[in-house]
């Protein structure tokens, strides 16, 4: 349990008391996707007595933003200077760690909510998709945290350093439960998917840019996840 309470502490903005030993979540980082389950149902809740579907889609996406303290939304916007930085690996470096936001990390964050905020407002229901969204999207946290090696010292490297590569078997797991949500099998499939892909297409992006992974990466990784996986079930 205090592992548990620990991973909320370090993903959400949630007032939960006296701080964790932040070691507790690093030895088990599989749990990044019972985080997911939080986070989604605090914003499906609100979302199910809004009619307007627009509306709704807007609310979750803030709700979600605001818990997490945008904490994972600022790795993409670092990740989105670092993506569309000219030059060698270590321009790239310093436009992803660098404190300011550019074109590229603007970019980024629109481009990605404009999808998340189509995928929600198009999905059939979407308290299910920002639950599904959620989770599989800190299944690709999980996934990063463990295979991404990390280019310098930080929170990612501190965390790195306790993953087993059979973390993220374990976090599969965690995401077993979403077949209970009414959604279609073939949905489920292709988030299934998704939520791999999307980590492994990442991890093998960010280790030809950077020579490896950062924190900024691993949080881009969550909110590129959760819109790619919404839009996908949209479309099959």
């Amino acid at each position: 349990m205090r592992s548990f309470i620990s991973l909320l502490q370090f993903a959400t903005v949630l007032p939960l008391g006296k701080a964790q030993d932040l070691e507790l979540f690093a030895r088990r980082s599989y749990l990044y996707p019972v985080a997911g389950y939080v986070l989604g149902l605090l914003a499906a809740i609100p979302v199910f007595f809004i009619a307007d579907r627009m509306v709704a889609a807007a609310v979750a996406i803030a709700i979600v933003i605001i818990l997490s303290g945008a904490h994972h939304f600022d790795g993409l916007l670092d990740f989105g200077d670092g993506l569309m930085a000219h030059g060698d690996r270590e321009k790239r470096i310093h436009a992803l760690t660098d404190r300011q936001v550019g074109a590229g990390g603007i970019a980024a964050g629109l481009i990605t909510t404009l999808l998340l905020f189509a995928g929600l407002q198009a999905s059939a229901s979407i308290t299910s998709a920002i639950i599904i969204g959620e989770v599989c999207a800190k299944f690709s946290m999980a996934f990063l945290t463990t295979f991404g090696t990390p280019f310098r010292e930080g929170m990612h490297s501190y965390l790195h350093k306790f993953a087993h590569p059979y973390f993220p078997f374990i976090a599969i797991l965690f995401c077993i439960p979403l077949i209970l949500l009414p959604v279609r099998t073939a949905q489920l499939a292709i988030a299934a998917v998704m939520m791999i892909l999307c980590p492994v297409i990442l991890l093998l992006l960010s280790e030809k840019l950077f020579g490896g992974v950062n924190g900024d990466v691993i949080g881009a990784s969550n909110e590129i996840t959760r819109a790619v996986v919404i839009v996908a079930m949209v479309l099959v």
